[in-house]
């Protein structure tokens, strides 16, 4: 599984979202309860930013601002509100302070 560098860990702190452009679409990366996910950042509903929404960490999962459908961040499934598809999700993982994700969709390695 090849994997790219987003960024660092440092600069998704504990309870933040954050969105990064690569070359295979547009991914969200949430940094919550000391775990890492990666969702695709189009909200399966009405294709709004998932990285604008808010992260809810009873939960885990994201809340998109636009409509406000839930979303688990391991599964990508919908867990309340007007969506019914998945977000992809990504492997994501970290390598001497440096936050990497898969370029394919799938599930943890």
């Amino acid at each position: 599984m090849e994997f790219v560098r987003v960024g660092a860990l440092a600069e998704i702190p504990d309870g933040e979202l954050r969105a990064y452009e690569l070359p295979f679409g547009r991914v969200a990366v949430a940094h919550l309860g000391h775990r890492l996910y990666a969702v695709g950042d189009t909200c399966t509903h009405a294709g709004c930013p998932v990285s604008e929404g808010s992260l809810s960490d009873t939960e885990s999962a994201v809340v998109c601002s636009c409509h406000r459908s839930v979303f688990d961040l391991a599964t990508g499934e919908p867990i309340d509100g007007p969506a019914t598809d998945p977000l992809a999700i990504y492997p994501v993982r970290t390598d001497d302070g440096w936050v990497e994700v898969a370029t394919e969709a799938g599930t943890d390695p």
